[in-house]
C-alpha cells in the first residue's frame, strides 16, 4: 500500500487518466450527426410571423424618422 502512495505512482495514474480521456475525446469529438429537420408547431409559426411584423414595423418607423 505504500508504493501507491508514491508520488510518482500518483502522477503516472494522473497522466494515464488525461491522456485516456483526451483520446477519448479525439476519437468522439469527429462524428458525425444525422440532422433531422426540426417540425415547426402552429405555435412558434405565429410567433416567428409576429416577431417580423414588430421588425418591420421598427424598420419602417426608423425609414418615417429620416
Amino acid at each position: 500500500m505504500e508504493w501507491l502512495m508514491n508520488p510518482w505512482v500518483i502522477i503516472v495514474i494522473v497522466l494515464s487518466v488525461v491522456i485516456g480521456n483526451l483520446a477519448a475525446l479525439k476519437a468522439t469529438a469527429n462524428m458525425k450527426f444525422k440532422h433531422t429537420k426540426k417540425t415547426v408547431t402552429p405555435q412558434e409559426k405565429e410567433e416567428k410571423s409576429e416577431q417580423e411584423t414588430t421588425i418591420q414595423h421598427k424598420e419602417d418607423e426608423k425609414k418615417d424618422a429620416q
